[in-house]
C-alpha cells in the first residue's frame, strides 16, 4: 500500500514539474518585418516640416495648397445620402449593393456587353482594389484548373508590388514576365508577347486595364489584339486589375477598350475594380470583382463560391461608399463626376 502512495505522490510530482515547464508562446521567433515603403514615404512626408514638400507617394487628389480635394459630385451625394430619412446601417448582402456592383459591372464591361446581356457576370463588391484581387486570387487557387506549369501567375515586370504578397498569401506563386523597355521607354511588347506563346498552356496573366502601376505605359489596340489572339491560343486566363479607369486616355469608355475586346472575343477572364482613385474614395475602400463565365449557369454557381469566401473573410462589405459611387442617387454616375470635375488630379 505504501509503494502505491509513493507512486502516485511521484506521478502527482511529475505532472506538478512538466505543468511549470509549460510556458505560453513568446513569439520570440516572429521577425519583424520592414514597413510598407508607400506608406512609409507619406508618413516621412507629413513629419517633414520642410515647407516646399511635395509627396510622391500614394496618387491622390490634392488642390493648389496641396490639401486633400473631394469631388464636387461626392459632397453633394454625401450630402443627400446624410439627408435621407430612409437611410439605415443594415448589413449589406454579402456580395454587396446589388445597384452598385450592377453599374460597376456596366462601366467595365459595357451596358451592351454580351457577358452582361447573357447574365454571365458574377459581380461581387469588394475592399476597393486590393481585396478584389485578393478574392480573386483566392477564387482561383480554389477552383482553377492550373496546368502543368504549376500553380504560378504571371505579372508584369514591373508591377504593383502588392501583387506578389496577394498571390503569395493564397498559395500562388507569381513569376514576371517582361513588360517595361528601360531603353525605349516602352512597352517591350515582342518578348511579351514570346512569354505568351512560350509558357505552358493554361497559365494565369495579370494584366493591366489602363494605365499600367506603375510605368504607365499601356499596349496599343492592335498589340492587346495580338495579346488576345496569343492568350486564346494557349488557353491562358486574363486576370485584370483595373485601378484607374479614366486615367489613361481621360475616358472611361476608352480605358475599358481592352477589357471589353477580350469579352467579346471569348477571353476567359476576371476583371478587379477600384474606385479609390478615379473616384477620390480612397478611405471608403470600394471595389468590386467581376468573374466572366462561360454561361449563366457557372455565373452563378460562380457567384455562390465567391459569396462563401467572402463570408469567411469580411462578412458583407461596407455600404457607405458604394452608396457614394452609386448608391441611393439615381443619376449619378462616375461619367457624370468626370463631366462636371473635369477629373482635376
Amino acid at each position: 500500500m505504501a509503494g502505491r502512495v509513493n507512486q502516485l505522490i511521484n506521478h502527482l510530482k511529475g505532472d506538478t514539474i512538466n505543468t511549470m515547464s509549460v510556458q505560453a508562446e513568446s513569439w520570440h521567433g516572429v521577425p519583424q518585418a520592414p514597413p510598407d515603403s508607400i506608406f512609409k514615404l507619406t508618413a516621412a512626408y507629413k513629419e517633414d516640416t520642410f515647407p516646399q514638400k511635395i509627396n510622391l507617394g500614394v496618387g491622390a487628389y490634392r488642390d493648389d495648397e496641396d490639401k486633400p480635394w473631394v469631388l464636387p459630385v461626392v459632397k453633394k451625394v454625401t450630402e443627400i445620402l446624410l439627408n435621407d430619412p430612409g437611410l439605415d446601417h443594415e448589413y449589406l448582402p454579402i456580395t454587396g449593393l446589388p445597384s452598385f456592383t450592377s453599374a460597376a459591372a456596366k462601366l467595365i464591361l459595357g451596358a451592351d456587353s454580351p457577358a452582361i446581356t447573357g447574365d454571365r457576370v458574377a459581380s461581387v463588391q469588394t475592399i476597393s482594389g486590393t481585396g478584389a484581387n485578393h478574392l480573386g486570387a483566392l477564387f482561383l487557387s480554389r477552383f482553377y484548373g492550373f496546368g502543368e506549369g504549376g500553380r504560378k501567375v504571371w505579372l508584369s515586370n514591373p508591377t504593383w508590388v502588392n501583387h506578389f504578397a496577394i498571390f503569395n498569401n493564397v498559395s500562388i506563386e507569381p513569376i514576371t514576365y517582361p513588360y517595361y523597355d528601360p531603353d525605349t521607354i516602352g512597352l517591350a511588347f515582342q518578348p511579351f508577347l514570346n512569354t505568351l506563346r512560350t509558357a505552358a498552356p493554361r497559365c494565369v496573366f495579370l494584366l493591366h486595364a489602363c494605365a499600367h502601376n506603375p510605368t504607365g505605359v499601356d499596349p496599343t489596340r492592335e498589340q492587346w489584339g495580338q495579346i488576345a489572339d496569343v492568350i486564346l491560343e494557349k488557353g491562358h486566363y486574363a486576370f485584370f486589375d483595373c485601378a484607374y479607369q479614366g486615367f489613361a486616355s481621360g475616358d472611361l469608355e476608352g480605358d475599358a477598350w481592352a477589357v471589353r475586346e477580350f469579352v467579346k472575343r471569348g477571353v476567359p477572364l476576371l476583371v478587379c475594380q477600384s474606385f479609390a482613385k478615379n473616384a477620390g474614395l480612397y478611405g471608403e475602400r470600394v471595389g468590386a470583382l467581376h468573374v466572366v463565365a462561360p454561361t449563366k449557369e457557372a455565373a452563378q454557381r460562380i457567384k455562390s463560391q465567391l459569396s462563401v469566401l467572402q463570408r469567411s473573410e469580411i462578412s458583407n462589405p461596407p455600404a457607405h461608399g458604394a452608396r457614394l459611387v452609386l448608391g441611393d442617387v439615381p443619376d449619378f454616375e462616375l461619367r457624370h463626376a468626370k463631366k462636371r470635375d473635369n477629373w482635376r488630379c
